[in-house]
């Protein structure tokens, strides 16, 4: 036991200078995730944010009073529901499509071309929502770019209120979103389709396989474990937004009076009721809500994956 310590010590001390990102990487999460953590108590408790953290460890226990009461809300199925539809929609388009992007760009002989299309492709990942945001309005007010254009084709009389109507909000959700996203996504699968051996493509060509055939049989059983490893994750962060991080912003940001019917969703509701409102214990029981169906869904996702697939995370 002791040669063991003493070998993984010298071990140790030979790679330190990598081993200290891995530390600092292991504090960041320690202090920004689990240490926070703490803050699931104010979900059982009648907590008031004047007492400060000492408030976590003496306020009144209350149990699940909160749960219940967001379970018996009168907005609870309307809020589940938007949920779910937006979250469920922006997966079923955003997570082939980096797929479908990746197995284009791979096909792409000319690499000036290959690149020029992976760049402009991943650089609207960078841009923050609030700017996106901004080019939405710009295009799709009452005097936007879209109306303005309908109006010269003769396509419409009047401007349409593309931001205002609910109707318009989860189209534009989701294409928003999906013109961000993939071209992100789309860099992991391809650096999962570098990695197939080029001989297996090679020996396909020579047997007489096209293209097609070569994705079909080669591509997409090589990039299988990422696939699910992808999925899971997605699955996992289903209600939060799937591969597109997080449905908070664009809800925040592009929901109004006019389209709430399909714009409120668990996360606008908590930072409501939350920091608006100021009831953080039943904020705090909401978003725990969310948490625990988020992880079941990994749990479930990886469970399923590993019986039909043979791979999954854990």
């Amino acid at each position: 036991m002791k040669v063991k310590v003493l070998n993984f010590f010298r071990d140790f001390w030979k790679q330190r200078s990598i081993q200290m990102f891995v530390l600092i990487g292991i504090a960041f999460i320690v202090v920004f995730n689990y240490i926070p953590m703490i803050g699931i108590l104010m979900a059982f408790k009648n907590y008031n944010i004047v007492t400060g953290i000492k408030g976590l460890f003496t306020s009144e226990w209350v149990g699940f009073k909160y749960f219940i009461d967001f379970y018996k809300g009168y907005n609870f199925g309307d809020l589940i529901r938007n949920t779910l539809v937006i979250s469920i929609l922006k997966l079923v388009f955003t997570f082939p499509l980096p797929i479908l992007l990746a197995l284009i760009v791979n096909e792409i002989k000319v690499p000036a071309i290959k690149k020029l299309v992976q760049t402009s492709s991943y650089l609207p990942y960078f841009i923050s929502w609030v700017i996106v945001t901004g080019f939405v309005q710009i295009f799709m007010n009452r005097n936007g770019i879209v109306n303005t254009l309908m109006i010269s084709a003769s396509r419409i009389d009047q401007p349409i209120s593309f931001l205002t109507e609910s109707k318009y909000f989860l189209p534009i959700a989701i294409i928003s979103s999906c013109w961000k996203d993939t071209g992100w996504w789309a860099i992991l699968f391809l650096a999962s389709i570098t990695g197939i051996d080029p001989e297996l493509y090679e020996a396909a060509r020579i047997d007489g396989a096209g293209r097609l055939q070569c994705i079909r049989f080669i591509t997409m059983p090589g990039i299988r474990s990422t696939v699910t490893v992808v999925l899971i994750l997605a699955l996992g962060n289903l209600l939060g937004g799937g591969l597109s991080g997080s449905n908070f912003e664009q809800c925040y940001l592009l929901g109004n009076a006019g389209n709430a019917a399909v714009s409120d969703i668990i996360q606008t509701y908590v930072m409501d009721v939350g920091l608006t409102k100021g009831h953080y214990s039943y904020a705090a029981a909401v978003g725990l809500c969310q948490s625990v169906v988020s992880v079941t869904l990994v749990m479930i996702s990886n469970a399923v994956s590993r019986k039909v697939t043979g791979e999954g995370l854990f």
